[in-house]
């Protein structure tokens, strides 16, 4: 009997659940955005105030340039979230109907989704960080510790992921298991 594509999901069922949450997060900070947009910018502008004198040397200026790009990060996860949770399951969708080995499409779909979901909720964190530290760069160099891995986790299921496809659509025909 030849493996089915829902199969092939159920394999990879993890990397699966894992863009799909990526989905939910994006979409579910959009509408976060729609019903408390001044209270998440008022909430970042009262973070900065808070340490005006110590990390801004009292420039309101300065203060007000990390709040903005602060919600600019908020947008950016957002989008990520969208976005990579969107192609990570495309991405997936075809691995599976491509029946490609079931052990690299595994770790595949994983490194996909962990990507997917890890890599937007550094965007958010830092968003949230930056503020408090005074400085975007300062509260992206805090989250290294997840922007490396779950963009290098993206990546590499991305090279695992077009090597499986690939070798499944241009290697010789395997004959279906039983």
């Amino acid at each position: 009997m030849t493996p089915s594509i829902a199969d092939g999901l159920r394999d990879m069922r993890v990397g699966v659940l894992l863009s799909l949450c990526a989905l939910l997060f994006g979409f579910g900070m959009g509408g976060v955005f729609g019903a408390f947009e001044d209270s998440l910018k008022g909430g970042l502008e009262a973070d900065a105030q808070a340490v005006l004198e110590a990390r801004y040397g009292g420039d309101a200026a300065k203060s007000k340039a990390v709040v903005d790009k602060a919600w600019s990060y908020y947008k950016r996860a957002h989008m990520h979230g969208g976005g990579i949770g969107a192609a990570t399951l495309a991405v997936i969708l075809v691995l599976a109907g491509a029946r490609a080995n079931p052990k690299h499409s595994r770790i595949a779909a994983w490194a996909l989704g962990f990507g997917a979901l890890g890599y937007p909720i550094f965007w958010l964190l830092a968003g949230q960080r930056a503020p408090g530290l005074g400085s975007t760069g300062a509260a992206k160099e805090s989250l290294e510790w997840l922007a490396i891995p779950t963009s290098g986790a993206l990546l590499l299921g991305l090279v695992l992921a077009t090597f499986g496809i690939a070798s499944a659509l241009f290697g010789a025909r395997r004959p279906p298991s039983s």
